[in-house]
């Protein structure tokens, strides 16, 4: 019959075995799970100009072009960063003086496009995506969404094509040059309505952080969209 000492003994052995070979799962598959984030990424931010990729491809397509990566301040100013590596997430909880705003130039069939990333709250959780806009700054090329946790077939919808393609075509400012953003419309968008989409059926809570994730996302764009039309 074992004794206690035994079993304490063999016990704690294989707690610090089993430690051991977590340690170094966590260290050899680390690599391989940020290569796959970071995949991943390329293929929302191509995807929100209609450019398709494969997990296998997706690093050449996006190194074809994506162009360059900027961060900017609230002034629009170029300030020291990585674009790709920012967290939209901690940058929306500082003072809007303090906050790196990422952004990606791309080329396109001979057009330049610029690529917003943007983050925000659903109902029950993050909401993120990526809006394309054309070279006037003002019409959407296309955009993508996604989520972490909202419910399937209501505000989970966002992150579908048949959502995400009511953006291709809106425009972020009126006739006056005032700065509208896109809305979605709960009950439906009229077809000529150039800032709104149909809202998701259910998904009330989520089409509205969506809404306020757009307009706060793109907003503090605007003075770059300005210096650059100044060019």
């Amino acid at each position: 019959m074992y004794s206690n000492k035994y079993i304490f003994l063999y016990a704690s052995a294989m707690v610090v075995i089993v430690a051991v070979l977590l340690s170094v799962a966590a260290t050899v598959l680390t690599p391989f799970q940020e290569k796959n984030v970071r995949i991943e990424k390329m293929q929302n931010i191509l995807s929100s100009m209609s450019i398709e990729s494969t997990k296998k491809n997706a690093e050449d397509v996006f190194a074809k072009h994506i162009i360059e990566s900027k961060v900017v301040n609230y002034l629009g100013e170029a300030i020291p960063g990585d674009a790709f590596e920012i967290d939209l997430l901690e940058e929306n909880r500082k003072d809007i003086s303090l906050r790196r705003l990422p952004l990606f130039v791309a080329t396109l069939n001979s057009d330049t496009l610029y690529v917003i990333p943007l983050h925000g709250a659903g109902l029950w959780g993050p909401i993120w995506g990526y809006v394309s806009l054309k070279s006037d700054l003002n019409t959407i090329m296309g955009a993508n969404f996604d989520h972490a946790s909202e419910t399937p077939g209501l505000g989970a919808e966002i992150s579908t094509p048949v959502f995400e393609s009511q953006f291709t075509g809106k425009k972020l400012y009126d006739n006056n040059g005032v700065f509208r953003s896109v809305k979605t419309i709960r009950g439906g968008a009229d077809v000529s309505d150039n800032h709104g989409v149909d809202g998701i059926s259910g998904g009330t809570i989520t089409s509205n952080g969506l809404s306020s994730m757009l307009e706060q996302g793109l907003k503090v764009y605007e003075p770059f969209f300005k210096k650059l039309k100044d060019i």
